[in-house]
C-alpha cells in the first residue's frame, strides 16, 4: 500500500468505516441474481484487487501488503435483497444508510454489492461499498466499467479460471517490512515529488515557492474565521444517508449569467444548504462560514487505471453566514481562483506524500490519532466525481440514476459527494445519525439554493 491507502486503511475502527459507495438505479426487469453474479465474475479478472485481501504486519513494522485471498467467494461479496414493493426513495435510502453505516470484513477483500429489488416503477438498484484505501473517487469512476456498458447490448466473456497466489509468510512480509521502513525513506529523499518533476528550471522552483507563500495570508485568513463549530462532535456507529439533485442546464444558466465555475455553482448552492441547516438551529451569525476540504485529483491521464489514492485537498469557506446568494457566489469564486493560482493542491500533494519518510508503526499511530484528534477547522468534505455524459447500462438495463457515499470521520459530522451522469447532478449526503439528526434541511437547502440561483440568473 501506499503511505495515503494505508492512512485510510488504520483510521477505521467501528465508528468510522472508511469506504466509499454509490448507490445505482436502473429501470427494469430486474436481472437475476445469477446474472449479476455471472457479470461480476466475466469482469473481475480487469480488477484483481477484488480477489485480494489486506495483511497487516505485526507490531505495523511495514505498510500493509495485498494478497490474494484463498477463500475467495463471489457469492460472499455480492448480495441480494429487496425493499417492501412498490419501495420509495425513502426506503432505498434508509436501507442504504443502514449498508453504508457497516463496516466491511478487513479479514475478506474490502468490497461488497447489494442487488436490490421492489423499488416503485420496476425499478432496481445496486448499492456497491468499496473501502477507501483501495480507491478513491476518480478511479472509483473507472471502476464502475466492471458492470456498467456504454451500450445496451453487449457480450460478457467466459469468466477465466483464478487460482490464488501463494501468500507469502508473515517471516517474510516482517523482513520486507522492515527493510521498506528502512529504504523508502532513503528512496523519496533521492526522489523529487511527481509535480517537482515537472519544473524544468530553478526559476519555476522559486515561482512554485513564491505562489505557494503568497498565498498564505489569504489561507491565514480563511482558517481564522469562525467557523460553524457546532457541525464538529462526536460520531457514532448509525448514518443518516439523503439526496438532492440539480441539472447541467440549470448551472449553466447561472454560469452564463454570474460567471464562475460548474464547482463554484455547486459549492454555492451547498453554501445555501449549511446556511439552511444553521438558521433552523439557531445558530447562524453574519461573517459565520462552513470550512469544507474539496479533494482534487492529482492523477494523470495515464493513471486512471490504477487502483489506489492519488488525491489531494484544498481548503474553501463556505460563507454561510452572507444573505445574499450572488455575493456568496462571488466569495467562493474568489477563493476557488485564489487557490488555483497558488496552486496550493500541489503543495498539499507534497505534505501527503511526506508520510512516506514515516515508519509505518508512527505513520498507523498518527493517522489513528489526528482523525481521533478534537479539532474545530474543517466542517464538512465536499467532493465531485465527474461521470459520463452518454447512458450506460447493466446487462441491457438503463442506469437512470447514481447517488454518492463519502464517510464522515473524526469530528467532522457529514459529508456531501457529488455525482454527474448525462445532464444531471446528484447529491449524497452522509451524517452521523444522532448528531445531525436535522440533515434533510441540508438537503432541501441545497436544492434551494440551485432555485435562487436560477431565479437570480433570470432577473439579470
Amino acid at each position: 500500500m501506499s503511505s495515503l491507502d494505508a492512512g485510510f486503511y488504520f483510521i477505521e475502527d467501528e465508528n468510522v468505516p472508511m469506504h466509499v459507495g454509490s448507490v445505482l438505479v436502473f429501470d427494469g426487469p430486474v436481472p437475476s441474481y445469477g446474472d449479476v453474479i455471472r457479470l461480476f465474475l466475466a469482469r473481475m479478472d480487469q480488477v484483481p484487487r477484488y480477489r485480494q485481501k489486506v495483511k497487516a504486519l505485526p507490531f505495523h513494522v511495514g505498510r500493509p501488503v495485498w494478497v490474494d485471498d484463498d477463500h475467495f467467494n463471489v457469492l460472499y461479496h455480492v448480495r441480494h435483497t429487496a425493499v417492501p414493493s412498490p419501495g420509495g426513495e425513502d426506503q432505498l435510502r434508509n436501507l442504504a444508510g443502514r449498508i453504508f453505516a457497516q463496516k466491511l470484513d478487513d479479514s475478506k477483500p474490502l468490497w461488497e454489492a447489494w442487488l436490490v429489488e421492489g423499488l416503485e416503477g420496476g425499478r432496481w438498484a445496486v448499492i456497491s461499498k468499496v473501502h477507501h484505501c483501495m480507491i478513491d473517487g476518480v478511479s472509483g469512476s473507472d471502476m464502475l466499467q466492471l458492470m456498467l456498458d456504454f451500450q445496451k447490448e453487449s457480450v460478457l466473456p467466459e469468466p477465466a479460471e483464478w487460482k490464488p497466489a501463494p501468500q507469502p509468510s508473515t517471516f517474510d512480509l516482517v523482513v520486507d517490512g522492515v527493510r521498506d521502513a528502512v529504504v523508502t525513506p532513503v528512496q523519496h529523499l533521492a526522489a523529487l515529488p511527481a509535480f517537482a518533476r515537472n519544473l524544468r528550471s530553478l526559476s519555476e522552483i522559486a515561482d512554485f515557492g513564491k505562489s505557494v507563500l503568497s498565498s498564505l495570508p489569504g489561507t491565514a485568513k480563511r482558517l481564522t474565521t469562525r467557523s460553524a463549530t457546532s457541525l464538529n462532535g462526536p460520531i457514532g456507529p448509525h448514518r443518516r444517508w439523503v439526496w438532492a439533485r440539480a441539472n447541467l442546464a440549470e448551472i449553466k444558466q447561472i454560469r452564463t449569467a454570474a460567471g464562475g465555475t460548474v464547482n463554484d455553482v455547486i459549492l454555492t448552492a451547498i453554501t445555501r444548504g449549511f446556511r439552511d441547516l444553521l438558521d433552523k438551529r439557531g445558530e447562524l451569525t453574519d461573517g459565520m462560514v462552513v470550512r469544507t476540504m474539496v479533494p482534487v485529483s492529482m492523477r494523470k491521464a495515464d493513471q486512471h487505471n490504477e487502483l489506489n489514492n492519488r488525491v489531494s485537498a484544498v481548503l474553501v469557506n463556505l460563507p454561510v453566514g452572507e444573505a445574499d446568494p450572488a455575493r456568496r457566489l462571488a466569495s467562493i469564486r474568489e477563493q476557488m481562483d485564489d487557490l488555483k493560482s497558488s496552486r496550493q493542491a500541489a503543495g498539499a500533494d507534497v505534505i501527503t506524500n511526506l508520510s512516506n519518510f514515516a515508519a509505518p508503526t508512527l505513520m498507523a499511530l498518527g493517522s489513528r490519532t489526528a482523525m481521533r484528534f478534537p479539532q474545530q477547522v474543517l466542517q464538512t468534505v465536499t467532493t465531485n466525481v465527474p461521470g459520463p455524459r452518454i447512458p450506460l447500462y447493466m446487462l441491457g438495463r438503463p442506469l437512470v440514476e447514481m447517488f454518492p457515499y463519502v464517510p464522515i470521520a473524526s469530528t467532522m459530522r457529514v459529508t456531501v459527494g457529488i455525482f454527474s451522469y448525462l445532464d444531471r447532478f446528484t447529491f449524497g449526503i452522509n451524517a452521523d445519525f444522532d448528531g445531525v439528526p436535522d440533515v434533510q434541511l441540508l438537503a432541501d437547502g441545497i436544492r434551494a439554493g440551485f432555485d435562487e440561483l436560477v431565479a437570480l440568473a433570470a432577473d439579470v
